[in-house]
């Protein structure tokens, strides 16, 4: 079975073209998270023998796994010594227009994403973007969509700015030996970040206006309303399900307030009503006081949710639901999360406005908004324990600066300047700075996993591995010479050509999984016609990268999906063509800065 050939490709050949392709289908049209596709797939390489479990754990062991797992150590140093903080309040100034705005903030945002992982630092900034909204009085969304372009922009310049950078960079050290430098893709990737951020500025009218959804939860008294229970009600000594208080038309107890101050939070079905219980209940005000009616309830005389005791006890907070979420096409109702997270709905927002129906009853969607109450921890702890469903973009942690400040500085600098002059290698730097931050105690070594992207990692491990049977399957070399019989030996359209189809592919699933499986093919192409594979690996590193024309084209433009309101379709109104002319920008400084031959 092993020896038969179709199209010039053996069995195992095809196993691996309709697994990865497989995983295009999934990540595109199904709810099922990435994480889960690619170890799907990668175990179909293992029991079919196209990959041995020696090649399958070198790929968890390589350079961008490592260096991304280190680097995550980094980053929790310098949130919890201050070093981002004091970035985020000091270096982008207080713009007056919006023009300048854009200014102030795309060249800072593309320098510090060259160094400091493009997703990162969108997420650090988010807030910061809301608050410049707000005081220039325009819609976020006109300043989120240039944050995310800058930062997507800005880590094509080194190797650690974005993940795809770090696995092509590992790829290419597998097949050759030779480490790419730090600063290797430098120059084309400036060029087309000062080119990116011209165009943005020059088509700044085209940018999206959209709502903020969080003005829709601007009062939180206009999504919930407290009713008492009078103590002659005939719904006392009744459970709250038995006395049909619990889910009712328009909305759904959320919480009990005991007369001494007790919170039942969420509500269980079985819990018993007393006599002065006040019943919080969130989603349609208007239907809810219908109860006052129907059941015997009155109006209590204050609302539960003052200022003073949203800070002392549970807590308004907004989060959004991401791509990859397990809330995506479930409905509260339905789940276990509020039991899970002891973290209450009180209202969904959609695209900027309210959805008008029962918000437990809501089919959730990336992107959504969602006004939640939540018990009184930690900021950190409640995102840690809702990871994987929601995002939360509030968080007012402010670390106390001082001499682990400097540390982390002077440990983060040293890291940039041995991997830069090559006197380490780009692995042993990050990991020397990870392990400098935990001896001087810069972070806590029992808190650095809640930093750490652990589904990051096991999809840029998966991505090694299909890299790796892409070419032992022989698909690498037969796809490499079918496209030089097709484009004929002109290295300047193979180069194109790949890059067209690279980008398109990253725009559709992700940059990571995209150059996973082209590397192999371009590599091959460059050492069929003879040329240098500089020229074309720095290519494809920018082209999987540049991609604008819809959110889930790259990690950053996700982040911003849900704050900024927007619509699908919103990045293509300037995205596609940004694609096109930085596609143009990234060919033209390539083949300029690097000899073909």
């Amino acid at each position: 079975m092993e020896n038969i050939i179709v199209f010039g490709l053996g069995l195992h050949a095809w196993i691996t073209v309709l697994t990865v392709f497989s995983i295009f289908i999934v990540m595109s049209k199904t709810r099922i998270p990435p994480v889960v596709a690619f170890l799907g797939a990668l175990t179909v390489l293992l029991v079919t023998g196209i990959i041995s479990e020696a090649e399958g754990m070198a790929g968890f062991g390589s350079e961008p796994v490592v260096v991304h797992a280190a680097f995550f150590v980094v980053m929790a140093g310098l949130m919890q010594t201050g070093v981002l903080y004091w970035l985020t309040k000091n270096l982008l100034g207080d713009p007056t227009n919006y023009k300048q705005a854009l200014v102030k903030l795309m060249i800072p945002i593309a320098s510090l994403s060259a160094f400091l992982n493009a997703v990162n630092v969108v997420a650090l900034f988010i807030d910061v973007v809301k608050i410049w909204a707000r005081k220039l009085g325009t819609e976020p969304s006109r300043l989120l969509i240039p944050l995310s372009y800058a930062a997507t922009l800005g880590g094509t310049c080194t190797l650690i700015g974005n993940s795809s950078n770090l696995v092509i960079s590992g790829l290419y050290a597998e097949e050759t030996g030779r480490a790419l430098g730090f600063f290797s893709p430098l120059i084309p990737g400036l060029f087309c970040t000062v080119v990116g951020v011209i165009m943005v500025i020059l088509l700044r009218n085209f940018i999206p206006r959209r709502i903020s959804p969080e003005t829709s939860f601007e009062s939180t008294s206009d999504y919930t309303v407290e009713l008492l229970v009078p103590t002659e009600n005939p719904a006392v000594g009744m459970t709250v399900n038995d006395a049909n208080l619990r889910n009712v038309r328009g909305g759904s107890l959320i919480e009990i307030v005991r007369f001494d101050k007790e919170i039942i939070a969420p509500v269980p079905k079985d819990e018993f009503i007393l006599g002065g219980d006040r019943l919080i209940y969130s989603g349609q005000i208007n239907e809810i006081l219908e109860l006052k009616k129907t059941h015997g309830l009155v109006a209590a005389d204050h609302h539960v949710y003052s200022i003073s005791e949203i800070d002392n006890n549970r807590k308004m907070r907004t989060a959004y639901v991401g791509f990859g979420s397990d809330l995506i096409g479930t409905r509260m109702s339905d789940n276990e999360f509020e039991h899970r997270t002891d973290i209450i709905l009180v209202a969904v927002a959609r695209q900027g406005k309210r959805v008008d129906m029962q918000p437990r009853e809501v089919e959730l969607e990336a992107g959504d908004t969602l006004l939640l109450e939540c018990p009184p921890k930690d900021d950190t702890e409640i995102d840690q324990i809702t990871k994987g469903s929601l995002t939360f973009f509030d968080s007012h942690f402010v670390p106390q600066l001082g001499k682990k400040t400097i540390y982390s500085s002077i440990i983060l600098i040293a890291m940039f300047v041995l991997s830069s002059l090559h006197i380490m290698p780009l692995m042993a730097t990050t990991m020397l700075a990870a392990g400098a931050l935990l001896a001087l105690k810069c972070c806590r070594a029992q808190n650095v996993t809640k930093y750490i992207e652990w589904d990051l990692l096991l999809i840029l491990g998966s991505t090694v591995v299909f890299s790796t049977a892409i070419t032992k399957t022989g698909i690498a070399d037969v796809a490499s010479n079918s496209l030089l019989d097709l484009c004929g030996h002109n290295p300047i359209i193979v180069m194109a050509v790949m890059c067209i189809l690279a980008s398109l592919v990253s725009e559709a699933v992700s940059d990571v999984a995209a150059c996973g499986v082209f590397f192999p093919i371009v590599y091959r192409e460059a050492i069929e016609l003879g040329c240098n594979p500089m020229p074309f690996i720095i290519s494809l590193m920018i082209a999987v990268t540049t991609c604008f024309a819809s959110p889930i084209g790259s990690s950053t433009h996700m982040l911003i999906y849900g704050p900024g309101g927007f619509k699908f379709t919103d990045f293509m109104r300037i995205g596609l063509l940004m694609h096109i002319v930085l596609l143009a920008a990234n060919l033209f400084i390539v083949n300029i800065i690097y000899p073909l031959y």
